[in-house]
């Protein structure tokens, strides 16, 4: 077999001085909202800055137990559940709507063929009827809300949809990007870079030319040699680009950019830490050291911190109170400012920071809880969900329109 040809740069802690940027301005695809603060495209997050779409939605944090195939609804108020429903089969992720009506709860139904997603009306927090869709993983939108794109993980597949409707509109393969599961979009909306879980690398899809540019694989260094419970990804040939693909260590999971759109964050759960890529050179530049299992990525209301979710597993099956945590990243140094450990251990998976910025939730994924922890103390208390709670969201969120996920706004 020919040598790999995974675009790839070399891994670096970031000790080297930052480089500074003159400001710019941002020129962004037809239909997305303007880029208001090119130096914060976070900036329309900030706390309790609601848009008037989210009007009458009630204050809940919805959790899909993927075992338990149901949705848990807590009144952070009152601490409390006040209700579940079922969904379809293996709940996923609740993601918001790119217009912030509507919450899609994407079930996935793995290893089988009645994949769905459950609507949720945030102003009842009640839940509509399913509608059947092919594999739903996980789900985003593109930034000018014209479709929604089912990230389709087994058949390694992105499927655009309409955002209301879920009709199919058209599909783009990624052979490959094995384990294609999470993503974020370019400052201006021109590209997605998505990860690939099973391929040890990042996807980046041109949203305008409707390709893949590339694959690029994370450095092999940084990445624990233990497997995800036995498995041992293959070297293949991407069937479309030609391109060969090559077997990785690493397990690249949730991404974010930075706040002013020059970097991703990207978590590996084998690596224990954050990977740095400049999206638009697509290289790696470097890479931070968290905790064990660096899993979920959610920026601070002012966009000067991130969050990393470190699930304290390097395995898809976990133990219950294992070497959890959270790590906070200061965007501006790239530097790891504070570790909350979890009294008696857990699994810190995926959620979201609350609309006050006071609270980050997160779900307990082998521990059936979810947990909320203080963001400026770190303490951290829980309350007891189903079985395997996953990519919660809390509902409302500041900011002007959703890309999907739990709730990456913009």
């Amino acid at each position: 077999m020919a040598s790999c040809k995974w675009l790839s740069g070399a891994s670096a802690e970031t000790d080297a001085a930052i480089p500074n940027h003159e400001p710019r301005a941002v020129s962004t695809v037809a239909g997305m909202p303007p880029v208001v603060d090119p130096e914060n495209l976070y900036s329309e997050m900030g706390a309790n800055r609601f848009s008037p779409a989210v009007q009458g939605a009630l204050y809940r944090v919805y959790v899909p137990d993927r075992i338990s195939g149901d949705v848990t609804v807590i009144d952070p108020a009152l601490m409390k559940v006040v209700g579940r429903f079922r969904t379809g089969v293996n709940p996923q992720h609740v993601v918001p709507s790119w217009d912030l009506k509507t919450l899609w709860v994407v079930n996935n139904a793995e290893n089988r063929v009645n994949g769905s997603v459950t609507p949720i009306n945030p102003k009842t927090a009640k839940p509509g009827r399913s509608i059947p869709v092919d594999d739903p993983y996980n789900m985003y939108f593109t930034p000018d809300g014209k479709s929604a794109i089912v990230v389709a993980e087994e058949s390694q597949r992105l499927d655009f949809r309409d955002p209301h409707t879920m009709a199919l509109q058209w599909s783009l393969p990624t052979p490959g990007c094995a384990g294609i599961n999470h993503a974020d979009f370019s400052i201006d909306g021109r590209y997605a870079l998505f990860t690939c879980e099973y391929a040890g690398g990042i996807a980046k899809i041109d949203l305008v030319k409707r390709e893949v540019v590339g694959y690029l694989t994370l450095s092999k260094e940084n990445a624990q040699k233990e497997s995800n419970a036995g498995f041992t990804p293959a070297s293949f040939t991407d069937a479309e680009t030609g391109f060969p693909v090559c077997a990785a260590n690493g397990m690249p999971q949730d991404i974010r950019i930075s706040p002013d759109g020059r970097v991703f964050y990207v978590a590996d759960m084998l690596a224990d830490g954050v990977y740095l890529v400049d999206g638009d050179s697509f290289v790696e530049i470097g890479f931070i050291p968290t905790g064990r299992g660096a899993h979920g990525l959610y920026p601070s209301r002012d966009g000067s911190k991130l969050y990393v979710a470190n699930r304290g597993s390097h395995r898809v099956e976990g133990r219950k109170h294992g070497m959890g945590s959270v790590s906070v990243i200061d965007f501006a140094t790239r530097r790891v400012v504070a570790n909350w450990p979890i009294p008696g251990g857990g699994s810190p998976d995926m959620g979201n920071v609350s609309p006050d910025g006071r609270y980050l939730w997160l779900s307990g994924r082998f521990d059936n809880v979810v947990y909320r922890f203080d963001t400026k103390s770190g303490a951290v208390s829980s309350i007891a969900v189903g079985k395997e709670p996953h990519g919660l969201a809390v509902w409302p969120q500041p900011g002007r329109y959703s890309l999907g996920h739990t709730g990456n706004m913009r």
